[in-house]
């Protein structure tokens, strides 16, 4: 179960996740995560971060990224991930957060300020 602050910038509101521990597996468990932050806060943009997710996800050969991130991409929840992306020496992953961090549903972000600031202009 994940515990929630809710910031607001600009009008609008965001949940911080403050859970440190992986919540999100699967691609079921990202359905059941988002339907918590809703019902809980009423946010569709939430800051997470980076253990929220299995090590295996920052992987892009698990395939596990692309299926988790296209329910949050469906469900139209923009989600940015908080942490040092540096320790991963992937250039597939590196070109992935780059690509990830210029469109508008999906962010890696090195601070919470940072994701406050993104998500509340997309």
């Amino acid at each position: 179960m994940a515990q929630f602050d809710i910031v607001e910038k600009s009008g609008v509101k965001i949940a911080v996740v403050k859970n440190k521990e992986t919540l999100i597996t699967d691609e079921q468990s990202a359905v059941d995560f988002m339907s918590e932050v809703l019902e809980k806060t009423g946010c569709d943009r939430v800051i997470v971060d980076k253990c929220i997710v299995p090590e295996e996800f920052y992987d892009l050969s698990s395939a596990l990224a692309g299926s988790i991130l296209q329910k949050f991409v469906n469900y139209r929840v923009k989600i940015a991930f908080v942490g040092d992306f540096s320790v991963y020496e992937s250039r597939s992953l590196r070109d992935f957060i780059y690509e990830s961090n210029k469109g508008s549903n999906v962010f890696f972000l090195p601070t919470q300020q940072e994701a406050i600031d993104k998500l509340s202009l997309v």
